[in-house]
C-alpha cells in the first residue's frame, strides 16, 4: 500500500485545489494495475503526465517527504526498530546530520525529552540492526538506544489536505 508522507506546510508551500485532491488520493487504495498512475490521473481528470509532474513537485517542494509502498520488512526477511539518542544540544544538527547519513535511518524526529533524538532503523537483515547502531555510535561518539517492536498495531493515518 503506498504511503504519503506529508511534512507539513511549514515551508510556506500552497496548495492549489488539484495539488489537495492529488494528496487525498494517493493516500491508500493505489490501484494495483499495469498503469497506476494513468488510472489516478484519469479518476482526478488529469493526463498522467500532469500527474507524475504535480507528485514530482509536492516532493520536491517537500510537501511529501516520501511517496511509495510501505512493506512489512521482517517478511522479506529484513528488520526494523525504534532508536533513540541522547544528544547535546549544541551537537544536535551535526548528529542529526551523521544519523541521517546513514541509508538505513527515516523518520528522525526531534522530541523534548532526555532522549531527544528518535529514528527507525530499517536493515535488510536482522543482524544489520546491530551492525548499524555500532556504525552510528561509531561516528557520533554517542549511545544508541534500540526500541525493538513487542508488538505491531496497523494504524491507518490519512492526513486530509
Amino acid at each position: 500500500m503506498p504511503e504519503a508522507a506529508a511534512s507539513g506546510l511549514a515551508s510556506g508551500a500552497a496548495l492549489d485545489a488539484i495539488d489537495k485532491q492529488l494528496i487525498n488520493a494517493l493516500q491508500g487504495d493505489f490501484p494495483l494495475v499495469a498503469e497506476p498512475y494513468r488510472q489516478v490521473a484519469a479518476a482526478l481528470g488529469l493526463a498522467e503526465a500532469e500527474l507524475l509532474q504535480r507528485l514530482d513537485a509536492l516532493l520536491q517542494r517537500r510537501v511529501l517527504t516520501r511517496f511509495g509502498p510501505m512493506f512489512q520488512i521482517e517478511r522479506a526477511g529484513g528488520a526494523f526498530v525504534l532508536a533513540a539518542m541522547k544528544v547535546p544540544e549544541p551537537d544536535f544538527e551535526r548528529v542529526a546530520a551523521q544519523v541521517n547519513a546513514f541509508p538505513e535511518v527515516a523518520h528522525n524526529y526531534r522530541r523534548e525529552h532526555a532522549l531527544n533524538m528518535w529514528f527507525v532503523l530499517a536493515t535488510a537483515t536482522p543482524q544489520g540492526i546491530a551492525e548499524t547502531i555500532a556504525a552510528i555510535e561509531a561516528a557520533t561518539g554517542l549511545p544508541v538506544f534500540p526500541f525493538p517492536k513487542e508488538r505491531e498495531y496497523f494504524v491507518e493515518m490519512k492526513l486530509h489536505a
